[in-house]
């Protein structure tokens, strides 16, 4: 693990807002196994209780069962804390285009919410998520910070704003902000199930379970798939970074590109399967390619992904063939 050696003070309090999550949950675990105190804030809307109940005999875990979108529970679940890893939000283009007014209320308002908090708080760093989305329509390869697109969804939109309102806050009010492009996050705790399910997991449990899956689109589209264990270092290593790194945001990613059916039919290898996928309409909002330049995050907060797709994938192949 390339954040071994992140070491905090002893007495070191963390709050991880949408905690119940697959991101949320992985950052609460690795937290812990640091001896640091983790304050766990979950609507339980999209994270589940299993994910954290794990954790439950841990003397420095608290959970909170709350709402980003209420600033009092902001408020008090950000007293005494020393980081916020934000990462409370609604994924999914697809959804966000049906369900638009949530989004702005949830995924905007919900974190300038969590961004006044820290704030009054005295908060040390903020850390929240981000998303490669916000790269809209610019074609170019590999993706760089400061080159973006026009946007393609409402929930693009929410992540680009959620930005500006971060880099708001660095100038104005003094909080050490640090944004994380994720690149297609995967890995163990990612939910399988539900027409918004990721693609990876989704597939695993399908061919697992001898079903038929289906590709959006020809499966020539690419995407920088990023293994779990390289967003939970870019999120501890952030936490630590210099002032002079804040109110910016970063490519969290580990540089490569995947193609959707090579994944594919790389998974039914692994799984001994020999089903034939199907293939439906391309989705609306989807970018075609996506691939990350990570030498920012590199330069600045010292990231340094160490898990490769291929070492992702057979990590959580293992973990839902034991977990579904």
């Amino acid at each position: 693990m390339s954040y071994e050696n992140v070491v905090f003070p002893e007495k070191a309090v963390f709050l991880v807002t949408g905690g119940a999550g697959f991101i949320g949950s992985n950052l609460c675990e690795a937290i812990l196994k640091k001896g640091c105190k983790v304050r766990c804030l979950d609507d339980l809307s999209t994270g589940k209780q299993e994910n954290v109940d794990i954790f439950l005999n841990e003397p420095n875990y608290e959970f909170i069962r709350g709402d980003i979108k209420d600033l009092d529970t902001c408020l008090k679940a950000c007293k005494g804390v020393d980081y916020v890893l934000n990462q409370a939000a609604w994924g999914s283009v697809p959804r966000s285009i049906e369900m638009p007014l949530f989004y702005c209320a949830n995924n905007i308002q919900g974190t300038l919410n969590m961004l006044e908090a820290a704030r009054q708080n005295g908060v040390k760093k903020f850390v929240y998520a981000s998303s490669s989305s916000v790269y809209g329509d610019d074609p170019e390869l590999p993706k760089n910070e400061g080159r973006e697109g026009n946007l393609l969804s409402p929930y693009a939109v929410t992540k680009r704003a959620d930005e500006e309102w971060a880099k708001q806050y660095t100038m104005h009010y003094g909080l050490d902000t640090y944004g994380m492009r994720y690149f297609n996050v995967f890995g163990r705790r990612q939910d399988p199930n539900g027409a918004y399910a990721a693609v990876i997991p989704k597939f695993i449990k399908q061919l697992l379970n001898g079903e038929v899956p289906t590709i959006n689109g020809d499966g020539r589209q690419s995407r920088d798939f990023t293994y779990i264990e390289n967003v939970i270092e870019a999120n501890l290593k952030a936490c630590l970074a210099p002032h002079e790194a804040a109110g910016q945001a970063f490519n969290i990613a580990f540089g490569g590109r995947e193609y959707l059916i090579d994944i594919y039919y790389g998974l039914t290898k692994a799984l001994g399967v020999n089903i034939e996928p199907n293939f439906g309409p391309d989705r609306p909002g989807d970018i075609k390619h996506s691939n990350a330049d990570i030498s920012k995050a590199k330069q600045l907060l010292g990231y340094d992904p160490g898990w490769s797709f291929q070492q992702g994938i057979n990590e959580a192949i293992e973990w839902y063939k034991s977990n579904l």
